[in-house]
């Protein structure tokens, strides 16, 4: 079994409350952290790593982005799935050989452009042509910017979701979504839907989003955000 399909079997059968639980790393050492806690995979965020390579998010360029989860994937034995905001407006064919040229078994990819949303049925084709030049080599996570940039109606995002799981995609991510509104997206859902937790305590555990029915648990870029608010800490600490 190579690491995408051991990867995608990390996906199925979850049972409730059991959801796949991936940190995400920003860089090879914090990689490396999280893989000797035990973690059995990884997801790396993209506003995490442009803040670490002094980008706003959505402004790395793409080189950057697929150089930093190279070095991530290069640091750990365990799968490593990418997100590459909305594809960098490269072909579908060049974007999934950039990605196993980086080592990524997996990769996120989003549904809208500054703000707003993509046609549902241009992406829908656009992850299809994707699908269609990985194969099984990827293990696509397809984002839903309903809740982030729409006008948040879950019919809106169980339409886009049902588009772009018949397009290819293994799973759904419906970014920002209530945590109230997960159990009706579950129902209208094909596959694996990802769940976004936060690490403030504000907001359902990941085991609590799995029990709302989240087969895989993210965190964008919270934990680079925690771990650099402790520096933070520690550096006007040491100012006085």
């Amino acid at each position: 079994m190579n690491r995408a399909e051991a990867f995608r079997a990390l996906h199925v059968r979850r049972g409730p409350g059991d959801p796949l639980v991936l940190p995400g790393p920003w860089d090879a050492a914090g990689a490396r952290v999280f893989a000797a806690a035990g973690f059995p995979a990884l997801a790396t965020p993209s506003a995490g790593i442009a803040a670490s390579l002094g980008y706003e998010d959505g402004h790395t360029p793409a080189g950057e982005m697929f150089a930093a989860v190279a070095r991530i994937t290069r640091a750990v034995d365990v799968p490593v799935s990418a997100d590459v905001e909305g594809g960098y407006g490269l072909a579908a064919g060049e974007l999934v050989e950039r990605l196993l040229e980086a080592g990524a078994v997996g990769c996120n990819l989003e549904d809208s452009h500054d703000g707003v949303l993509e046609d549902r049925h241009a992406h829908a084709e656009y992850l299809a042509e994707v699908r269609a030049a990985a194969g099984d080599r990827l293990f696509v996570n397809a984002r839903i910017d309903v809740f982030l940039h729409g006008d948040g109606d879950p019919e809106r995002a169980i339409e886009r979701a049902a588009s772009y799981v018949a397009a290819g995609a293994d799973c759904v991510y419906p970014i920002m979504a209530p945590p109230a509104v997960l159990p009706l997206l579950r129902s209208g859902v094909q596959g694996p839907l990802n769940a976004l937790a936060r690490l403030d305590g504000d907001g359902p555990s990941p085991a609590e989003l799995g029990g709302l029915g989240a087969t895989r648990v993210t965190f964008g870029p919270g934990f680079q955000r925690r771990a650099y608010a402790a520096l933070d800490e520690i550096a006007r600490s040491l100012r006085g």
